[in-house]
């Protein structure tokens, strides 16, 4: 088990990784101790969540050809090819050049989609925010491991480049959610009720990325 602690929490947290390990988020008022008692008050809970999570499909940690991943929102298989004297990756729609295609090509391919994310994110957040008369100062699209997106103070909203290989409409939910955030800075109820008035159905995406959150790389 791993605390941590988080100066803008407002209460204890406890969450279970998908290498099965548990973190407890600690308040700026809270104590390891009582994160400790915490967690097992909450022996319950993760036993379920241990429970679930050995029951969904594991990642796979080395993409070869014919490993399936997530792209856009469906399970799409890799795919070699030779072109002309060349090395062709395929996955859905997507073509990409290489050297070779021996070993793990899981590299090459997330840098791919990384590229695809930067192009087609940042433009879909200027269209949100526009739509709903907020000001955004600057888009990222970074290689976040513990959240989809972002919001700063001064205007910057930060997203997770896995975001491409999610539906679109879990993606515009993740857009949204941030950019509401410039309207409340926390998660309070008047937060989630700004949410609730441009998604109102976003309790469907979160579900989606809890049930596919395994085989998100």
């Amino acid at each position: 088990m791993t605390l941590v602690r988080n100066a803008r929490a407002k209460r204890y947290v406890i969450r279970l990784r998908s290498d099965g390990t548990a973190r407890v988020t600690i308040p700026r008022w809270g104590s390891a101790a009582e994160a400790r008692r915490f967690a097992e008050r909450s022996k319950g809970w993760l036993a379920q969540q241990f429970q679930r999570l050995a029951s969904k499909p594991a990642l796979a940690k080395t993409w070869l050809a014919g490993t399936e991943i997530l792209f856009r929102g469906d399970l799409v298989k890799i795919e070699v090819a030779a072109a002309e004297g060349n090395a062709e990756i395929r996955f859905s729609s997507e073509v990409l050049k290489v050297s070779s295609t021996f070993g793990d090509l899981r590299s090459v391919i997330e840098q791919h989609l990384w590229k695809v994310a930067a192009e087609e994110l940042p433009p879909r957040v200027v269209e949100h925010a526009a739509a709903h008369g907020l000001r955004v100062r600057r888009v990222t699209v970074r290689n976040q491991r513990s959240r989809w997106g972002s919001c700063s103070r001064r205007g910057t909203i930060s997203l997770n480049w896995r975001l491409i290989q999610t539906p679109a409409f879990v993606r515009d939910y993740i857009i949204l959610h941030e950019l509401m955030h410039l309207r409340q800075m926390n998660h309070s109820a008047r937060f989630w009720r700004e949410v609730q008035s441009v998604f109102p159905d976003y309790a469907s995406a979160e579900r989606w990325l809890k049930q596919h959150s395994s085989l998100l790389s």
